[in-house]
């Protein structure tokens, strides 16, 4: 399992509760698309985050309806416990080999290593070590999009969770695309609202955005070196 240069990040955990997303204030895929994959959520719904961070997203929603009235995030996924990453992480390896044409069992130790090579470039590893947690096993991630004031998905140019260089947040920056620079927009406008609520944006990933946990505090490091800060969510059981 790779180790992520923000799993340097020390993390003083602050105690903050999960607490349920409200939804009737989002848009939300139903039922959620883990779920109905069979993934072990356990007693929490795939719709809760630390408290501190719902606050934000609700102002990241505030924001962007006062420049695009009607519009709404998109909740598509929020906590997640380790058993779920091991879930999807697993379901996503067992998907690319079907893309392939693959057979697991008759898989080269070469072709298994590519593989999960592409699988981390998406997923992260399902570490149960206090100190490298998944992002979304902390609360403090959530993975999103936007819908119009008709509750049209708005579009992103490619969907949530593709293991493709499609998912990287400035892949249709100058690209050759006929669509391309509508793509990106849209992209930047979910940004945005979101960096102006205090969020950070996943490198590889335009819909992942997180605020308080490592990730996070290592991003937020590498634009302000002169004031450093720690992770205050880490995993939680």
């Amino acid at each position: 399992m790779p180790k992520r240069p923000y799993h340097d990040v020390l993390i003083n955990e602050c105690e903050e509760p999960l607490v349920e997303i409200p939804l009737d204030e989002f848009a939300v895929e139903t039922p959620h698309p883990y779920q109905k994959l069979g993934a072990p959520y356990g007693q929490h719904s795939p719709y809760f985050i630390r408290e501190s961070v719902v606050k934000k997203i609700t102002k990241a929603q505030e924001y962007l309806q006062n420049q695009y009235p009607g519009w709404k995030i998109q909740i598509f996924d929020a906590y997640r416990p380790v058993a779920v990453q091991q879930f999807m992480v697993d379901f996503s390896f067992a998907q690319a080999v079907t893309a392939k044409n693959l057979v697991e069992t008759e898989l080269s130790e070469i072709q298994r290593q590519e593989i999960w090579s592409e699988v981390y470039k998406i997923w992260a590893a399902p570490s149960l070590d206090m100190q490298t947690p998944p992002p979304h096993s902390t609360g403090a991630a959530v993975d999103i999009t936007l819908v119009d004031a008709t509750g049209k998905p708005i579009d992103m140019g490619s969907p949530i969770d593709e293991m493709s260089d499609r998912s990287l947040p400035d892949y249709y920056l100058n690209h050759s695309h006929p669509q391309a620079s509508i793509y990106h927009a849209n992209r930047q406008i979910l940004r945005r609202a979101m960096y102006k609520a205090g969020f950070c944006r996943n490198p590889g990933e335009w819909w992942h955005f997180s605020y308080g946990d490592q990730m996070w505090a290592w991003l937020y490091n590498l634009a302000n070196p002169e004031n450093p800060v720690e992770a205050c969510y880490g995993r939680l059981l």
